[in-house]
């Protein structure tokens, strides 16, 4: 189980495992979310990394972190993207693409959604203060 998370990150160091109380599972999916958010991820994939189908894995992982895995990608991607305009000068697309979402309109809602404003705005926000 875990040498197959060290081979698909092969060099990159995985984040230690969370909560002692939290399923080794899902905190195993969760750290390879969060090593290598950029990755188009898909249920399926991430099962294999803890043995366990793609809708069993979405049940564990809903119950144990209540949302999907899907959801918790996008949050850390959300995440990123907001400290990337808070700590760098790099256009949106840009910081669109390094948070591994390739669809302008899709991350400027979503965006919006996590943060209440859109990318832009909320750049301008945060160094007006």
């Amino acid at each position: 189980m875990t040498h197959t998370l060290l081979r698909l990150f092969a060099g990159r160091r995985v984040v230690r495992l969370q909560n002692p109380h939290m399923d080794r599972r899902i905190q195993i999916v969760s750290s390879a979310l969060e090593t290598d958010f950029r990755r188009a991820w898909d249920i399926v994939q991430l099962g294999q990394l803890v043995n366990l189908s793609g809708s069993r894995l979405r049940h564990l992982f809903k119950a144990e972190m209540d949302q999907t895995p899907a959801q918790h990608l996008k949050a850390i991607r959300m995440r990123e993207a907001a400290t990337l305009l808070r700590t760098t000068f790099l256009s949106v697309k840009q910081i669109m693409n390094r948070v591994g979402i390739s669809n302008e309109s899709y991350f400027v809602h979503e965006f919006k959604k996590a943060h209440g404003l859109a990318p832009s705005k909320y750049r301008s926000a945060f160094h007006s203060r």
